[in-house]
């Protein structure tokens, strides 16, 4: 096939760009920190809540991400999927704003609208991944999906960026990173800062996704939506009656599975992991957050070159021996000790960002799991696209949502679970090695050479 129209792939590689607020801003490090520090009655018990939230959202896109994959095959196009999940996106985001610091009585509705926003975010996802075998040849498959990637960081740069300089606040001064108030007004006494991160990544998202409308070519329609339902029901109930003889497919979802489960449970109690750790506020997670994002553009940006010269399976064990190891490092740092038994001196408020040695290697640490991040995402939807059955595609990515979900729950579940068992957050946080060791084994197993087996 030939290559479609560089605006058309300018239109879809905005789509990463025009969520990944969802991913940087509101799981990861301004909003999900702000709610276990401020929100919720201690950081442990935020991080169960949050948990417990991420965990539910799991289950819901687990139990219809294949369905609505197949539906979407038997329809044709994606586009219109996009626009529904991005409703969703966009409501649970602007929902945020109503979580109130110190008032347990918005807990339940931030926690709700987290998990709605994280359905759209999702599920509008496994439609734009769909999009990619009719924007260019399978040889650059590689190539696309790492671009797709670091612009969705680059775009997670700008945003924290932005919230950094001109909404989050330290709240000791009520200061952003610039020294002043928050913008347009906001009240910093009542963390409006912060709590305005929702309706920003749904601004973000209403203005970035609009070029993938515009200028991206969907695929015709095939069937209307009453008989494509019936038709999207049957095929993937046949999907998962036959997926012995995708054996080889079905072997590289499970593993993904497993290490996408600890990927987004490592993102997601990360920035809580550190506030609880060192007290970081929302100044020291954001520049940690700009660190870690730049090595993760980086990453994806040479992940996808390594995938079309060296393949996707090779990229993704390299991508997960660096997060085992750097899971393992994560634990071994304590506010006054580091690799376990090495005493260091705890930081000192005063003394500025990132000033003791225990932050100081938290912060390396992060920047190897931003490197790993985008090559093992990247490489992974790429090699999902040669060991798909082309006319099933969107189909498949709903199997692939559903392999990256089906047990997502159990990763965010079984950290809240442990962490309110134990009022313990790095005993939480240690059940994610065993996700990274039991991934990489199944994918050893996977034979990445074989096409759409």
């Amino acid at each position: 096939m030939t290559q479609a129209p560089r605006r058309a792939i300018f239109g879809w590689i905005l789509f990463d760009w025009a969520c990944q607020p969802v991913a940087t801003l509101i799981t990861t490090f301004i909003y999900a920190p702000y709610f276990a520090s401020a929100v919720a009655r201690s950081p442990a018990e935020g991080q169960a809540l949050w948990g417990f939230a991420a965990a539910a959202a799991g289950i819901v896109i687990a139990l219809t991400s294949p369905f609505i994959g197949a539906i979407a095959d038997a329809t044709g196009s994606r586009k219109p999927w996009i626009a529904a999940f991005g409703v969703l996106l966009v409501l649970g985001s602007i929902g945020l704003w109503f979580g109130k610091p110190g008032d347990p009585s918005t807990v339940m509705i931030v926690l709700v609208c987290f998990a709605i926003a994280t359905i759209g975010f999702e599920f509008a996802t496994v439609f734009n991944n769909a999009m990619m075998p009719s924007l260019v040849p399978p040889n650059k498959i590689g190539w696309l999906s790492g671009l797709g990637w670091a612009t969705g960081y680059l775009g997670g740069l700008v945003s924290l960026a932005f919230a950094l300089l001109f909404l989050s606040t330290n709240p000791k001064t009520g200061l952003t990173l610039l020294g002043t108030p928050p913008a347009f007004g906001l009240d910093a006494a009542a963390r409006e800062g912060d709590r305005f991160i929702g309706p920003l990544t749904a601004i973000w998202f209403i203005i970035f996704v609009l070029p993938l409308f515009l200028f991206t070519p969907d695929n015709s329609k095939a069937l209307k939506l009453g008989p494509a339902i019936k038709s999207g029901i049957d095929k993937t109930f046949a999907t998962l009656r036959e997926v012995r003889s995708h054996k080889n497919t079905a072997t590289f979802l499970f593993a993904n599975m497993i290490y996408t489960d600890g990927l987004v449970a490592m993102f997601a109690f990360g920035g809580i992991y550190a506030a609880g750790t060192f007290g970081w506020g929302a100044i020291q997670l954001g520049v940690f957050g700009i660190l870690l994002t730049i090595t993760g553009t980086v990453g994806a940006l040479v992940g996808g070159r390594l995938d079309d010269k060296l393949g996707a399976k090779p990229v993704i064990l390299g991508s997960l021996l660096i997060l085992l190891f750097s899971c393992i490092a994560i634990l071994s740092i304590d506010r006054d000790r580091i690799f376990f038994v090495i005493p260091v001196t705890p930081a000192d408020p005063h003394a500025g960002l990132f000033a003791s040695a225990a932050e100081k290697l938290y912060i390396a640490i992060g920047m190897f799991i931003g490197l790993a991040a985008g090559p093992l995402q990247a490489a992974s939807r790429a090699l999902l696209v040669r060991l798909a059955p082309k006319e099933q595609l969107a189909q498949f990515f709903g199997l692939f949502a559903l392999s990256g979900k089906l047990t997502s729950f159990m990763g965010p579940f079984l950290v809240a679970t442990v962490t309110a068992l134990t009022l313990n957050q790095k005993a939480g946080v240690s059940v994610l090695v065993l996700f990274f060791i039991v991934g990489g084994l199944l994918l050893l197993r996977v034979n990445a050479i074989a096409n759409r087996s």
